[in-house]
């Protein structure tokens, strides 16, 4: 199938880049967005039990900081993805900025754990206006030719703002307290305001005469989330109990009505035409996989290095460093060899790397040294580092340019359902190997459940491969 076969409007035009470097400070704009949202994502992550502490607040009330802002960004992606075909991808952006900004000072003033919960929630309405539209900003920035070397740049800040989160979020509340690491959010957020209101160029959506898709939204919204909390809770509530399978069935009811409605509508908010391209769906699918894959990784070995070695959170967080890092600096190099040389191969062999050292970690034993773990976290990051750039450019590349908003979003919403997928799978073996075992949670039941889980995880990141590899591969763009 063709772009034309779609029967959609004229592209959205992006403001002609006059100058070469015009792009590049695009990208600095985007960039230091992504790096911001990363940022707060893993510094929240490493300060929760601080906060709980000083809210004096149960585990269950404290988890919701996480969960409500994983929910909202997931729920709402599509629906501002899609505003930004119909209204402009800068106008959405720089929206989301704002808020973003304003949501995280709201957080740092939080006068108790609910407060900070409605916060986060207004900060994650801000960063799904971000996440949705940043990738479309840059393909429209960017001809084709560079296309996944700007991608693979962006998902480089992504990874040092993963990195670098956890160990400045220590430092931040160890001398100003908690409430810094929301507050740090601002001269950040300002910083990256200004950038993208003074060199991302509008866009003019052709798109604009079509009516928004309410009912979709509403629908998606109501069906993801429910999906995603049953998936997130499932652990807690139990696989069986009436709270999760309620929740599972109020989203295949919600999902299957929203499909029902966009297949109706002459003006969907997700045009399921875009699904008729291999590319595109083995795109998305393959991106499911790969992060079912990494977050098998990173639910798992903290359990291995804290519960089953005895290491300090210190020793580690150093260890789990190796596959962002990593990440960080393969990504870019990746996504230029795209360029050249198409995307199919090459992230083809990024899922075999993650395949292959999710198979090693299953040989995780009492005695394996840290350097031998330090390398097998570098492989998956190397993994998923070489796939994530082409893959990423195939799917963006394969949309119509007045779709990029969506084609955006789908990206995002593959990652944030790959995120969950990979750690209930991880939590559901985990804890039904461990509740089988009698001695419970110790050493000699965690290992058969890590090499289970693992297991688990390598098969299903070889059927990625297959994914990645069976999508045509458009010819190399020219130099």
């Amino acid at each position: 199938m063709t772009r034309a076969d779609l029967h959609i409007d004229p592209p959205t035009q992006a403001v002609p880049v006059h100058l070469d470097h015009q792009k590049w400070l695009v990208l600095l704009a985007i960039g230091t967005g992504t790096f911001m949202s990363a940022l707060d994502g893993s510094v929240v992550n490493a300060v929760l039990p601080i906060i709980r502490q000083a809210f004096g607040s149960d585990i269950a009330t404290i988890e919701w900081v996480v969960t409500v802002y994983l929910l909202v960004v997931s729920g709402l992606l599509l629906t501002f993805g899609r505003l930004g075909d119909l209204h402009g991808h800068r106008r959405v952006y720089v929206s989301g900025f704002a808020l973003f900004v304003f949501g995280s000072a709201l957080c740092g003033l939080s006068p108790s754990a609910g407060a900070l919960i409605a916060f986060r929630g207004l900060q994650a309405l801000g960063a799904a206006m971000l996440a949705s539209n940043s990738p479309a900003i840059l393909t429209g920035n960017f001809p084709a030719a560079e296309r996944g070397r700007a991608l693979g740049l962006q998902a480089t800040m992504t990874y040092l703002g993963l990195t670098v989160g956890p160990s400045l979020g220590g430092a931040l509340t160890g001398v100003f307290g908690w409430r810094s690491v929301f507050y740090i959010n601002v001269p950040v957020g300002a910083l990256a305001l200004w950038l993208s209101l003074r060199f991302i160029p509008a866009d003019r959506p052709a798109a604009r005469h079509e009516p928004f898709d309410i009912a979709g939204a509403a629908l998606f919204l109501l069906g993801l989330i429910a999906l995603l909390l049953g998936l997130n809770q499932g652990h807690a509530w139990g696989w069986a109990s009436a709270r999760t399978l309620g929740s599972l069935a109020l989203a295949a009811f919600a999902l299957a009505a929203f499909i029902r409605n966009e297949l109706r509508r002459p003006d969907p908010m997700l045009d399921l035409r875009l699904f008729r391209e291999p590319v595109f769906t083995l795109s998305t699918a393959s991106a499911v996989v790969n992060y079912i894959g990494l977050f098998n990784v990173t639910f798992l070995m903290p359990f291995y290095l804290i519960q089953g070695r005895g290491f300090t959170p210190q020793q580690a967080g150093l260890l789990l460093s190796a596959q962002p890092l990593v990440m960080a600096l393969v990504a870019p190099l990746s996504g230029a060899l795209s360029d050249r040389l198409g995307t199919r191969l090459p992230s083809a062999i990024g899922m075999v790397i993650l395949t292959t050292g999710l198979v090693l970690f299953s040989g995780l034993s009492p005695e394996t040294p840290p350097g031998i773990i330090a390398v097998l976290m570098a492989v998956a990051g190397l993994g998923t580092g070489v796939f994530i750039s082409p893959n990423n450019s195939a799917l963006m590349g394969s949309a119509p340019a007045d779709r990029q908003g969506v084609a955006a979003a789908v990206l995002a919403t593959a990652r944030s359902v790959g995120m969950v997928l990979g750690i209930g799978m991880a939590g559901a073996i985990l804890t039904t190997v461990l509740a089988a075992h009698p001695a419970g949670d110790s050493e000699p039941g965690l290992y058969p459940a890590l090499r289970l889980a693992f297991l688990a995880a390598a098969a299903i990141t070889a059927l990625g491969a297959w994914t990645s590899w069976g999508r045509r591969s458009p010819a190399a763009p020219a130099a």
